[in-house]
């Protein structure tokens, strides 16, 4: 296993046993099929080829994109075995041929989103879509060569996971999915930023533009609804309606802002009847954080007539289309969905980072959990009976 000085601090090569250019030998958490428990594995990762970077990882945490993946729900883009996990941070340890804007030795987080600079959207200032490294839960390799980076003791290929890959201690990725950020950021809180918190408070901030006074509802209290809470909060919204089915989670909310709850499971109106009362008409911005149909449906008619909008960030597996009338839109009522929070990663998300080392957003509360990475198969059980929001693995 290639030498390392680990710390929360930072992290140096030992002078006298240079990685670059060369195979790293490393441990890292296998999953070889769906739903089967993670194996540490000692893996080889190669060095990086034009415009990649390795990094080694520093700290990572688990999202519910992690857990469908891991179970394999949608079959389609099953892919075993692979290095899951896309929320990290960490140093870069060496960089492909190319690389201009980040050097051995930065503090770095990952992202799912990239951003190459160079196609027609990444020169748009409408979208942070990417044409070339945008999110592809599809992708297994890199786009060089349509090979992996990782592989087994006996060569066998591992496949890569949202662009990132990052339950290993060292990884591979293109440099349009590397943020370079301050030398000072704190990178335990950092690890926020690469999914969880930047697309929950981006929601609020970018795609949606919550204004001061308004009023909002969020369907769903996991991370990402508590992070919209959060940049609801900062921007100075009048009343933040939290819906969850887990009454644990009122107590979360209240400490990023939410100033009401509604448990749909109570018996009652239907939902959206119960916001409007509430809200004088509807609120001003809804954000359905689950994944659901009829949940979407709901957020949609707790908005206001005439300007009321709402912001899709659950992923929806199915195959069933949007659950509204053509005609409900002539109601004022618009509805988008936002990826990453509408941040455009390697431009935008550096001052993101320092308005949240700043104070601008609390990280520490979405922090509920801390293990070694050892134990990452608690780590997931965890956030399975909804005890954690992001719990960070050290590695």
């Amino acid at each position: 296993m290639a030498n390392h000085q680990n710390s929360a601090n930072g992290w140096s090569k030992p002078s006298d046993q240079r990685t670059t250019g060369k195979v790293i030998t490393c441990k890292a958490a296998v999953v070889w099929g769906p739903g089967q428990p993670f194996v540490m594995e000692q893996v080889q990762v190669d060095p990086p080829q034009k415009l990649e970077v390795r990094i080694k990882i520093l700290f990572t945490s688990i999202c519910h994109t992690d857990l469908s993946a891991w179970q394999g729900q949608n079959e389609a883009q099953r892919a075993f075995p692979r290095i899951l996990g896309h929320e990290a941070s960490g140093i870069v340890e060496s960089v492909g041929d190319g690389v201009k804007d980040m050097k051995e030795g930065d503090r770095v987080i990952p992202i799912f989103n990239g951003e190459c600079g160079d196609c027609k959207c990444c020169k748009s200032e409408k979208t942070n879509i990417c044409q070339n490294f945008g999110v592809n839960p599809f992708k297994k390799v890199m786009n060089n060569d349509g090979t992996s980076r990782f592989s087994t003791k006996d060569g066998k290929p591992i496949y890569h996971f949202l662009n990132t890959s990052t339950f290993s201690e060292y990884t591979v990725l293109e440099s349009a999915c590397v943020v370079k950020i301050d030398p000072e950021a704190p990178l335990k809180k950092m690890t926020m930023l690469s999914c969880g918190v930047s697309t929950g408070v981006g929601a609020a901030w970018n795609t949606a533009n919550v204004q001061a006074a308004s009023t909002v509802a969020i369907f769903g209290l996991g991370s990402v609804g508590l992070a919209v809470a959060e940049g609801a909060r900062a921007r100075g919204a009048s009343k933040i309606i939290g819906v969850d089915i887990n009454p644990n989670k009122f107590i979360k909310g209240q400490a990023v802002g939410v100033t009401d709850f509604i448990n749909p499971s109570e018996p009652g109106k239907p939902l959206h009847e119960r916001i409007r009362e509430i809200t004088d008409g509807g609120v001003d911005y809804s954000f359905e954080c689950i994944g659901n149909l009829d949940v979407l449906r709901e957020a949609f008619l707790s908005t206001h007539e005439g300007w009321g909008f709402t912001v899709v960030l659950g992923i929806h597996p199915t195959p069933k289309m949007l659950p509204l009338h053509p005609m409900e839109l002539f109601h004022g009522r618009g509805i988008i969905g936002s990826v990453f929070g509408g941040f455009k990663g390697k431009s935008q998300l550096p001052h993101f980072a320092q308005e949240c080392m700043h104070g601008v957003v609390d990280l520490d509360k979405f922090i509920t959990h801390e293990l070694p990475f050892e134990k990452i198969n608690d780590a997931f059980q965890l956030l399975i009976e909804g005890k954690s929001l992001r719990c960070v693995l050290q590695l």
